[in-house]
């Protein structure tokens, strides 16, 4: 884009997950956010309504977000409609006078609708890809097809790994000059060694993941019991407990 660098956008962040549902696009998508409007630029957010949150809310920094009044059909994602959605996502657009869309997740059919309607209306759009997904089951080949209409005009798209872009190239059909690689950053400041190390022989196993199939959450089901078998001094009750985690 050739925008100046001192140029002052206002985004809209598009998403089918966001809070108050937990896991990584959720948190990238705040924490980005966050950080845009720490530079001076306006940032909204677009995603469903979760239960009884709808309407209009306010973040931290005065992070705004439109709760669309639609429910989550599968997997939280909406139902996709194409050009169902062009009537709240214009009206946003000029409302708070857009000048760049950001869609997340290749299964979020809210943002594949937004970008879609988006472009249409003559606006730059980004997309950023967070997941691998392959090829051979019925819903990658059906988001594959998805990708490769949606995103045919987009402006550029940002992947988390060269793995991730490579992925992307070949599932979406886009140019490998329009995709770029922004790895997750990780704030050091909020991870540190612990001063003194944690007494007693216990192993606590941490999985940072979404429990979802596509994350392999159905081999880590059947690798646990072997590894409290091999180990003793694993913590089963931990494990347990970290099956339940809803991020």
């Amino acid at each position: 884009m050739a925008d100046s660098p001192s140029q002052k956008h206002r985004v809209l962040m598009v998403s089918d997950f966001y809070y108050p549902n937990f896991g990584g696009v959720e948190n990238h998508v705040y924490y980005l956010s966050q950080c845009l409007l720490k530079l001076g630029h306006k940032v909204v957010v677009v995603t469903h309504a979760y239960g009884n949150r709808s309407g209009v809310r306010y973040m931290t920094g005065g992070l705004k977000v439109y709760y669309v009044p639609w429910r989550p059909f599968f997997n939280q994602s909406t139902f996709p409609t194409l050009y169902g959605v062009l009537p709240i996502i214009r009206t946003i657009l000029i409302r708070e006078r857009i000048t760049v869309v950001h869609g997340h997740q290749t299964f979020s059919t809210l943002c594949h609708d937004a970008l879609l309607n988006s472009r249409i209306m003559g606006y730059k759009v980004v997309f950023t890809d967070h997941s691998l997904h392959g090829f051979g089951d019925v819903g990658s080949i059906h988001m594959n097809k998805v990708m490769q209409f949606t995103l045919a005009d987009v402006s550029q798209a940002i992947c988390v790994s060269h793995t991730s872009k490579e992925n992307t190239v070949l599932r979406s059909g886009l140019a490998p000059e329009k995709v770029f690689v922004i790895p997750n950053a990780v704030d050091s400041a909020m991870f540190k060694p612990a001063l003194e190390r944690p007494s007693g022989s216990e192993i606590v196993i941490v999985v940072i993941s979404r429990l979802v199939y596509r994350k392999g959450a159905d081999l880590l089901v059947e690798v646990i019991p072997e590894v409290c078998r091999l180990h003793p001094n694993v913590s089963s009750s931990n494990l347990k407990s970290l099956l339940v985690c809803p991020a």
